[in-house]
């Protein structure tokens, strides 16, 4: 078999691909000796005698199946954890989670006319001061503040 390397190299520069993933037709390798020229090639390209092979990627299966046990506990113990519990889980993103939250449901009941415009204005500064753990804390001390009110 005659060394068909230099067609291999310019069918890889017209398909823009790297040498190892060009594929030649088995029974059309004496029509691939005799293309001399590009022009040749991309003929052989076009006739599908000359291939680019499809990119080899890395399976996620594996990653999957991690992260699908992780999802409900699994491989998170100790001996896993690497960084501090204030690294895995910042405060910064605990707060902004919280108040979050809170204010949307602060927006709720103030559409809802639970509460009225200026208890609304009220209760979202002492959330943003921190007074409110959660929002089952916030909707209990609205229940305690209506229940003075009336």
């Amino acid at each position: 078999m005659t060394d068909i390397a230099n067609q291999r190299r310019i069918a890889a520069s017209i398909l823009g691909c790297g040498i190892h993933r060009i594929w030649f037709d088995p029974e059309r390798l004496g029509d691939i000796q005799n293309a001399i020229s590009r022009e040749d090639i991309r003929g052989l390209i076009g006739e599908g005698v000359i291939r680019a092979r499809q990119v080899q990627g890395n399976s996620r299966g594996r990653a999957r199946e991690l992260m699908a046990k992780r999802s409900y506990g699994h491989c998170k113990g100790p001996g896993r954890r690497k960084g501090a519990a204030g690294a895995r889980n910042p405060s910064k993103r605990q707060w902004i989670q919280k108040i979050r939250a809170i204010r949307k449901t602060l927006v709720e009941l103030r559409e809802s006319g639970v509460i009225e415009p200026h208890l609304y204005r009220t209760l979202y500064r002492k959330a943003a001061g921190g007074q409110f753990r959660n929002v089952a804390h916030l909707k209990a001390q609205i229940g305690i503040i209506s229940g003075r009110m009336k």
